[in-house]
């Protein structure tokens, strides 16, 4: 079963970067339709492009939910804490990088990348150890629910911060 399970991530990191690249133009798309906006990325700030990764995550994880969670261990928090690690370091990396080096497209995809890699085999790991307290399950769940507030309202009301601030335009959020 670890190999399925293994599969299961490996196919994850496929479909999270892939549909993250969609994403990431379904707002123009769509002619900026409103709506979409709690999912795809409106503008070139920090924040929206956290949600490329962080949407598709949890699609998968809903999906996987059906498939692999009552044979594997420790699933929500495994999958809320790989979810969680995924913005926290395109968020990290991006900072480093930038700190140093004018920002590149290149280079801000391979951290995308990274970070999907990071987020799946993390998960992977969690679900294949043994068994750990339910009160973790209960804190990935509530994690997946924070997150999954603050990705849906953040766009339409973005904080005066950095990470919400689009370099394009200089504003935050949907205009």
């Amino acid at each position: 079963m670890k190999k399925s399970i293994l599969r299961w991530e490996f196919t994850g990191i496929v479909f999270i970067v892939l549909a993250g690249g969609l994403l990431h133009f379904v707002f123009e798309l769509s002619g900026e339709w409103r709506p979409i906006a709690i999912i795809a990325a409106v503008n070139e700030s920090v924040w929206e492009h956290l949600k490329l990764a962080f949407w598709p995550a949890l699609i998968y994880f809903i999906i996987e939910m059906f498939y692999i969670r009552k044979s594997s261990n420790n699933f929500y928090f495994a999958k809320a804490l790989g979810i969680l690690l995924m913005p926290v370091t395109i968020a990290v990396l991006f900072y480093v990088y930038t700190a140093f080096m004018e920002d590149m497209l290149a280079i801000d995809l391979i951290i995308f990348v990274i970070a999907v890699i990071i987020g799946q085999m993390t998960s992977y790991k969690l679900i294949k150890m043994r068994a750990l307290p339910p009160c973790l399950d209960s804190l990935g769940i509530t994690l997946l629910l924070l997150m999954t507030i603050a990705f849906s309202t953040l766009t339409y009301f973005a904080p005066g911060m950095a990470i919400f601030k689009d370099p394009v335009s200089g504003g935050y959020g949907i205009q």
